[in-house]
Parts: C-alpha cells; structure tokens; sequence
C-alpha cells in the first residue's frame, strides 16, 4: 500500500505518537488540529470561536502542503468540550469557508482535549473529484 506522510512547519507538530497527516489512495486523513498557533506553540487567545478557526487554518496549512485546498475537503469532524460554543463554531465555520460549498461536518462532546484545547477537528479530504 503506497502512503506518504505529511508534515509542514504550517501546522503544529504533532504532540505525540502521530503524524499530522497521511495520504493514501487519493485521500487525505488528518490528524485532530486544535487550536495552536504553529509558530508561537501555544493554543490561541479568545475562545472556543478563535480556536475553531485556527484550527481550520491548521488544517488548510496541512492540505496546503499536499498541493490541496478547503475545496478538497469532503468531511471534518468536531471534537468540543462543550456544545453550548456550537454557535462560535459555525461563525468560525461561516468565516472559513465564505461562499463555498461546505462539508460534511459531525460535532460531538467531549469530556476534554490535549492542552486544554476547547475544540480539535480532523479532516477528510480528496485528491481530484
């Protein structure tokens, strides 16, 4: 089976046994991004609304990386330490995407994230149509 491993200084490192990404058979699976800012190494300031866009920043960095952009993305999935931020979410959501189509998304509850994080999301996306 042929998969290649991603990596980009974009995005943060992983913070433990993982990689950010991996691309096998013309899908890109990534791994949980939570809200850090790559080049400081810290989760960003304001919320659970910050978070969910840098998170997505993250991830756009990752497909960026894979000569992919949020138009490649089919399917995220939300992790959040509590649903009562799902509105923030969506704005941030909202924001990220602007006037493109959006994916499928799934968001659940969680009892907690790595660092504190209020919200990890990991992406599906595919190469080509």
């Amino acid at each position: 089976m042929s998969r290649r491993i991603i990596h980009t200084p974009d995005a943060p490192a992983a913070i433990g046994t993982y990689n950010q990404a991996v691309l096998t058979k013309g899908i890109l699976y990534t791994s949980g991004q939570i809200g850090i800012d790559p080049h400081k190494g810290q989760i960003v300031q304001g919320g659970i609304k910050a978070e969910t866009f840098r998170s997505l920043q993250n991830i756009e960095a990752i497909l960026k990386a894979t000569g992919l952009t949020k138009m490649n993305i089919i399917k995220l999935t939300v992790f959040v330490t509590d649903l009562r931020g799902f509105a923030y979410v969506n704005e941030s959501f909202e924001n990220f995407f602007g006037h493109i189509d959006f994916p499928a998304r799934s968001t659940v509850e969680v009892s907690a994230l790595p660092l504190g994080a209020k919200v990890e999301i990991e992406c599906v996306a595919t190469v080509g149509e």
